[in-house]
């Protein structure tokens, strides 16, 4: 007798299965009639990009959610928010944690790919803290908030606002349902609002960090004890957000159409928010189609490198964008290490982080070619959107809804191939066949230069 072989997924290929499928899920939950404001069916395309937008975090939309989406479709949206935010598998260990049961070694191996770590040594611990750090965060963003719109709005309102919110700032989403009061304003509506603003950047900065450095700062709580890896995301996050906000308030402080009627306090105040929100957050404190092309190339190169791995944030990663840095710096000085805080990086990881890079950038570059060829729209909102859609952003100037059906259907397949990972993807399924090189040809000389 013939034993059927068992079809066995790499952890890698069951992260990115289990996403399609649960935007899948969701797509079909919104295309109900139940899920639209207005009663009737917004949609496959509408529905399933939105879905995609959800699960993959990025706030690109077809239209304003407030008015495509009733309450019960504002919930599937939040819920595939928080789902594709913290990962699938925070929400399956949930439940095998209520339960008590063993975290098995194959449950083991997801975890760490879902996290973005590379030993499964302490990952179940490592798990625990995301669930309750995430809970813990998000809870007290949305006390916050509550307490912020209860003196001016209804308690219903306040509590459904601060909810939906801390989630979606929390998870980098950009969702908003703010339309009740503007129409696609986003932010704009709130951007003279320091409490809320700066509740809403301090929740995106803490989901970007990632949940490993969660843990290093929680548990060894000084720089000097922190690994490698966290030192560089703290610093690589605290220089962005810092030559953001300064660069953007130069670029846009005479600005009429942004922010340049605005008091001194406040036009700080949205050159850091906008400085935060462009690294993969997707509120808009600000028109984004009004920018000048100094800021849209600013924001386009935020939003590629986008927040750190094993975080709710898209992007490159901080790290990732580092190491080539100091691999650039390293090799014009001619040096052939790279070396950082007593450490050398790996060839290895610097040749991993130079193809990361050349994926997503090529793929944003290319996408805007064929969006502004297909659409009569200018190269530079197209890119804006190609970057925004890959590096899971969902800032836009505009285009979104007016794109024709085969963009749209691209820029679903960015957000999804963004969110789920160049490497998670490509691993997941070429390392199915993997082989050792047999053989090697003799090296050659190139003129480089």
């Amino acid at each position: 007798m013939h034993k059927k072989k068992s079809i066995k997924l790499m952890p890698t290929q069951i992260i990115a299965l289990t996403f399609a499928v649960i935007i899948l899920v969701g797509a079909l939950l919104l295309t109900l009639p139940a899920a639209s404001r207005t009663g009737q069916s917004n949609g496959f395309l509408t529905a399933l990009f939105t879905s995609t937008s959800a699960t993959c975090v990025t706030g690109l939309v077809m239209g304003d959610t407030c008015s495509l989406w009733n309450g019960f479709g504002q919930i599937v949206i939040i819920t595939l928010i928080e789902i594709g935010g913290l990962g699938f598998m925070s929400a399956a260990s949930l439940v095998i944690f209520v339960l008590r049961k063993k975290v098995g070694l194959r449950q083991r191996m997801v975890i760490a790919q879902a996290l973005s770590v590379n030993e499964m040594d302490g990952v179940v611990r490592l798990q625990k803290w995301v669930l309750l750090g995430s809970l813990v965060i998000q809870l007290a963003g949305a006390v916050i908030l509550f307490c912020r719109f209860i003196p001016e709005y209804t308690f219903r309102q306040s509590l459904k606002w601060s909810i939906f919110h801390s989630i979606s700032a929390f998870c980098n989403a950009g969702f908003d349902i703010f339309g009740e009061i503007a129409a696609n304003d986003s932010m704009i509506t709130f951007n003279n609002d320091p409490i809320i603003c700066l509740t809403l950047m301090a929740l995106v900065v803490v989901g970007g960090l990632g949940f490993f450095v969660w843990e290093e700062i929680a548990t060894k709580r000084k720089f000097k004890n922190f690994s490698v890896y966290t030192k560089l995301v703290l610093l690589a996050t605290g220089t962005l957000l810092l030559a953001g906000t300064v660069l953007f308030a130069v670029l846009e402080w005479t600005n009429p159409a942004t922010i340049g009627t605005m008091p001194t306090w406040q036009k700080l105040l949205n050159a850091a928010f906008q400085s935060v929100t462009v690294r993969t957050a997707g509120f808009a404190g600000v028109d984004q189609a009004a920018l000048t092309d100094g800021s849209k190339a600013l924001s386009i190169f935020l939003m590629l490198i986008g927040g750190s791995s094993g975080s709710t944030a898209g992007g490159l990663k901080t790290v990732t964008v580092l190491t080539v840095f100091l691999f650039v710096i390293a090799r014009a000085r001619g040096r052939r290490r790279v070396n950082v805080f007593k450490r050398t990086i790996p060839d290895e990881k610097i040749m991993d982080a130079l193809t990361i890079i050349a994926i997503v950038v090529g793929l944003a570059f290319f996408g805007a070619v064929f969006i502004s060829a297909t659409n009569p729209v200018g190269f530079t909102d197209a890119l804006y959107e190609t970057a925004s859609a890959i590096a899971t952003v969902g800032l836009t100037a505009g285009l979104t809804p007016t794109l024709n059906v085969v963009s749209k259907i691209l820029l679903i397949v960015f957000m999804y191939f963004g969110r789920v990972g160049v490497l998670t993807i490509s691993l997941g399924f070429l390392m199915g066949n993997k082989a050792d090189d047999r053989f090697r040809y003799a090296d050659t000389n190139l003129l480089i230069g």
